[in-house]
């Protein structure tokens, strides 16, 4: 009588032996720290990237002759059709550092990462939304 029960056992013994070599446990989820990535992708923060590519994209809108540059005149009519607050030509002279009487893209980065970075108050690479002009918890400034 021990034999056959000896002989069962032997056999659970190979097929679990046999399961536990052609079968390999899924594996675990890797533990990452946040990185600028992930805040990249964060709904709820803009990244400076995210924040060039906007407001360059609205403020070519303003390149009326597609020359790759906007002129005063074609920055004061575009911001008299978005009824925009404010002196055109102040902001215009701010942007235009070279004073070459136009804006280029790289005036435009430039002007910009300093405007992200004025913004970023706690200076984590992301504009949240209390941090973002035109939130009802910004600082009132001038867009």
């Amino acid at each position: 009588m021990i034999r056959p029960t000896i002989f069962v056992v032997a056999l659970g013994l190979q097929t679990a032996a046999a399961v536990a070599q052609t079968t390999t446990p899924p594996p675990a989820p890797a533990q990452t720290a946040p990185s600028s990535s992930a805040a990249a992708t964060d709904k709820s923060g803009l990244t400076l990237e995210k924040f060039e590519a906007r407001r360059e994209k609205a403020f070519m809108r303003a390149d009326t002759d597609n020359d790759g540059k906007v002129s005063l005149a074609e920055w004061t009519a575009f911001q008299t059709a978005r009824k925009a607050k404010g002196d055109p030509a102040k902001s215009f002279a701010r942007m235009d550092t070279n004073k070459d009487g136009f804006v280029d893209k790289g005036e435009v980065d430039a002007f910009l990462a300093k405007r992200f970075a004025r913004l970023d108050k706690n200076s984590d690479g992301v504009l949240s939304a209390d941090e973002r002009p035109g939130h009802k918890s910004a600082p009132n400034q001038e867009q």
